[in-house]
This record gives C-alpha cells, sequence and structure tokens, in this order.
C-alpha cells in the first residue's frame, strides 16, 4: 500500500491523519507489516523507482495540516489550492504547481535558522542533504533540466563554480533543507506510532539511481562515466518472450570496481539509511548483482546489450560484516539463473513468489516455482505487486487455457472471476511462506482501473488512490478473520 493512495485532503496520500488510521486499520485487519514504495522525490514521469536522490524523502508526503498547526501556513491558503478535482486519482502536474508554493510560503514563516534541532538534522545528515539541496536548486536555476545540459563549470562542480552557486542560491537551498527536515520528522513519528502498535515497515529500493540525481551528479567516481561525465553504458534487461527489443531502463551502472575498493562505503552508508527509515528492505531487481546488463550508452533499444559480472556475495558479507544481520527481502523475479539461485541461497535473504506468475503459459519452464506447493518456508509471497495488474483485473485478462490452469489448480471449476480471485489470495495467506503480503486492491477485490503502474508507459501510473469510506471496520474485520484462519494473527 504505497503513501502516495493513502486518502488525505490535499492530493496525495501524506503522513497525515488518515495515514495513522490506516496503521489502526491494520491493526484491526491483524496485520503485522506494512510494505510500501519508495520514499523519494519523484522526477519525471512520477516513478518513486527514478528519484532524484537515494537519500532524500519526497516533500509531497509532508502533512500541511501540521504546518497549519504551526502556523506557517494558513487553513485557507490550503483551500484555496487545487490539487485535483479526483479523490482517487494523484494529479501530478496540479500537485507540483500548488504544493511548492505553499511549502515555500511555510519555509520564510518558519524562521527555520534559528531552529537547534534543524542545524542538528543539517550536521548529522550532511554527508548527503547539502550536495542534494545544492542540486535541486541549480536545478531550478537552469529550469528543470538535467544536470547533464547546465553550465559545464557547475556541471563538474568547479570549486569557484559551487561557492558561487552557494552563494546566490543561499535560501533556495536552505528551503530544500527545510522539506527534507519536515519530512524526516513527520515519518519518524509515523513510524514510531506504527511500530508502536506492533507493526513493521517494508521499505523498497531501487538497485540503481536516477542519471539525474544528487547522486550520479555529486559522486560520478560510482558509476560508469567517461571524463565529460556522460554514461559509458546503461541499465536495461535483454529481448524476451515479453519484449522484443528488451527494457532499456537508462540508469547508469555502478563502476563496482570503484565499490570494493572503498570497502562498499557508498552501500553502506544507503543500506544504514534504509534502516533508518524501515525495519525490512525489499531490495529491486536483485539480479544485477550477480550479473548485470549492460547497453552502450546512445542506444535506442536494449538489443546491443551483453551481460557482465556484479560483486556478488562480496557485497552481502560486507553489508553484513559492518552493519550486522538485516532483513532484507531479495526481488528475485523474472529469468532467474542457477549463479542468481545460488546468490540468493548464500545471503540468506527470502525471495519472492508471485501467484500471478504462476499460470503464465509463456513461461511454463519457471511457473513451477511459483505455485504455493513448491514454496518454501524462506520467502515472500505476494498475489502481484505494484506492477502487476490486481488480481481481478489479471482474470479478466488472461489466456482461457491459463484460467483453467487456475480453476484446476484450486479446484473451483464454476467460479467468477471475483470469486477466483478471493481463492488465490487464500491460496498464498494459507502456503508455508513466511511472510505473505497482499496488495489493498486484492483484499478490496478491486479491478485494473486501481492498478499501480504499468511498465514502460509513461502518463497513467503511480495514481491511484484508496476511498477512505474502503478502510472500515468490515473490511477489517474480514481481513484478520482469514488471517485467523490461517494462524498468520
Amino acid at each position: 500500500m504505497p503513501v502516495a493512495s493513502l486518502p488525505s485532503k490535499y492530493g496525495i496520500g501524506c503522513f497525515s491523519k488518515e495515514a495513522y488510521q490506516f496503521v489502526d486499520f491494520l491493526v484491526e485487519a491483524g496485520q503485522r507489516y506494512w510494505q510500501i514504495l519508495p520514499l523519494g522525490p519523484t522526477s519525471y514521469g512520477d516513478s518513486p523507482y527514478q528519484s532524484f536522490s537515494t537519500f532524500a524523502g519526497n516533500p509531497y508526503f509532508i502533512d500541511l495540516e501540521r504546518l497549519i498547526e504551526e502556523g506557517v501556513l494558513t487553513r485557507e491558503e490550503c483551500a484555496a489550492c487545487d490539487f485535483g478535482d479526483d479523490p482517487q486519482q494523484v494529479d501530478y502536474g496540479k500537485l507540483y504547481k500548488a504544493r511548492f508554493p505553499l511549502l515555500r510560503k511555510a519555509y520564510e514563516r518558519s524562521h527555520v535558522e534559528r531552529n537547534e534541532e534543524f542545524h542538528t538534522f543539517l550536521q548529522k545528515e550532511g554527508y548527503w542533504l547539502r550536495d542534494y539541496a545544492i542540486f535541486m536548486s541549480v536545478k531550478d536555476r537552469f529550469e528543470g533540466k538535467s544536470w547533464d545540459q547546465w553550465a559545464e563549470d557547475i556541471r563538474r562542480r568547479f570549486a569557484y563554480s559551487m561557492e558561487y552557486y552557494q552563494r546566490e542560491l543561499y535560501f533556495d537551498i536552505e528551503f530544500y533543507e527545510y522539506l527534507q527536515f519536515l519530512f524526516f520528522k513527520q515519518w519518524k513519528e509515523l513510524k514510531e506510532y506504527v511500530n508502536g502498535r506492533g507493526i513493521r515497515i517494508i521499505g523498497d529500493i531501487p538497485i540503481y539511481v536516477a542519471y539525474d540525481s544528487a547522486d550520479a551528479w555529486a559522486h560520478p567516481e560510482l558509476f560508469q562515466f567517461d571524463e565529460q561525465r556522460l554514461p559509458t553504458a546503461v541499465a536495461g534487461c535483454p529481448p524476451d518472450g515479453f519484449s522484443a527489443t528488451g527494457q532499456l531502463w537508462g540508469n547508469p551502472l555502478y563502476r563496482w570496481e570503484y565499490h570494493r575498493e572503498t570497502g562498499y562505503d557508498w552501500w553502506v552508508q544507503r543500506i544504514a539509511k534504509c534502516f533508518e527509515l524501515y525495519d525490512m528492505v525489499r531490495i529491486d531487481h536483485f539480479r544485477g548483482f550477480d550479473e548485470y546488463y549492460s547497453i552502450p550508452y546512445g542506444h535506442k533499444t536494449a538489443e546491443a546489450g551483453h551481460w557482465e559480472q556484479g560483486p556478488g556475495i562480496d557485497l552481502f558479507y560486507t553489508l553484513k560484516s559492518r552493519l550486522g544481520d538485516q532483513s532484507i527481502i531479495a526481488e528475485d523475479l523474472g529469468y532467474v539463473t542457477p549463479t542468481v539461485k545460488r546468490l540468493v541461497e548464500d545471503s540468506g535473504y527470502p525471495g519472492m513468489k508471485v501467484l500471478e506468475f504462476a499460470f503464465d503459459s509463456r513461461d511454463s519452464s519457471d511457473a513451477s516455482d511459483y505455485l504455493p506447493h513448491n514454496y518454501i518456508r524462506n520467502c515472500v509471497v505476494y498475489t502481484g505487486t505494484h506492477d502487476n495488474e490486481t488480481v481481478l483485473g489479471w482474470l479478466g485478462s488472461i489466456e482461457k487455457e491459463e484460467k483453467h490452469r487456475v480453476r484446476e489448480y484450486l479446484d473451483r471449476p464454476d467460479d467468477s472471476d471475483r470469486e477466483l480471485a478471493c481463492q488465490l489470495i487464500r491460496a498464498a495467506v494459507s502456503s508455508v511462506a513466511d511472510l505473505c503480503v497482499i496488495p489493498l486492491q486484492d483484499y478490496l477485490g478491486l479491478d485494473n482501473r486501481a492498478r499501480i503502474n504499468q511498465p514502460s508507459t509513461l502518463g497513467k501510473n503511480w495514481k491511484w488512490r484508496v476511498k477512505e469510506e474502503s478502510l472500515n471496520s468490515k473490511n477489517a474485520r474480514d481481513i484478520s478473520h482469514l488471517m485467523g484462519l490461517y494462524g498468520r494473527i
């Protein structure tokens, strides 16, 4: 259940009272975990997997009601903004135009420079925060352009240029630092409430960072860049039965030999930060640590790519030795080679099982791995993820042969799609998997209008929001009853 999908007054789910009410709903529903999407600031396309920073938080999630209570905004100012008129859809265009001017007003009235807690925060987060705030401020100065299109002196971070912009954009930089101060303060309070009610939060991080990010601009040495700080190769996936030209993600690839030489310091910082924010972390595209697909920069498709060796188990041994045992989920979906399977086993992390993949006629060789009777305990089962159709939507779109397989497996020859969807949830909950995560849309029996993301498409994703009235006691009790039946309370 993404934070953005929660109900709230101001256009997007956030750390508002509705988030706390959702936690109460989870408690009533007998839940012990809440899995969310990445919390980073989103860029073009609105994807939480393409963020301006791997460390920063999304200012959209700051609760405006709290700022009204603090006296830095008025209720009338917030009410006068147009955040969109559909409570079930995020309108990112309107959100961007309305929210940042409001937050700027809050900053200008906050006198945050006198706040000791703010200065403590700046010190603690200094290893990433200053670069991020400068990055965003300069980005605004260059009308939102990607950093590779900035003037060369600041693009390459020449010392005189860095000094100039820090002077010239002093208040803009402090504004972005203030936003992060608010974000982390409010998130910490929400997480304390969540944990206090017996629930753990599962966070999610993409393996790669966006090219247009503070990470890539401030630390080019981490990535496969040339002397002009352009990528020499980018990430993606090869052609397969789902895409004839493969997937061209475009993210910069890591210079793994540099990471190894530095004792994986950046990764240690990144994962340590994650465990300040979350109790458990899902790492996206785990296969990229075994082998990663490298596509020469400038190509329009992924067809010219080739496989390169990743860091392997060495990275995870280092993380364990420096951070101790951490609760990590390996996103090991897709084509899994024997070496990837070995890496997941050696790490000890649970892998993922997605029921929607179990009946796919295009990929029957691996399908059995996703059928519940083949699960091991050390795994996490999902009906589907944010990248999949809802279960009800999926049942309405699959081939006749695939639906026949579903009916046979569940022994439900005459059930409607809605009844089959309930049985698939039951199959996941009743499995031996140590952890079972069901998207809220599936518990509510929603169709593909409630789908979160359709990969390789733009403009229609990351928008769905739940109706406040759906988070009611009857639905919570129904979920809790199912948890009790199968010993998951």
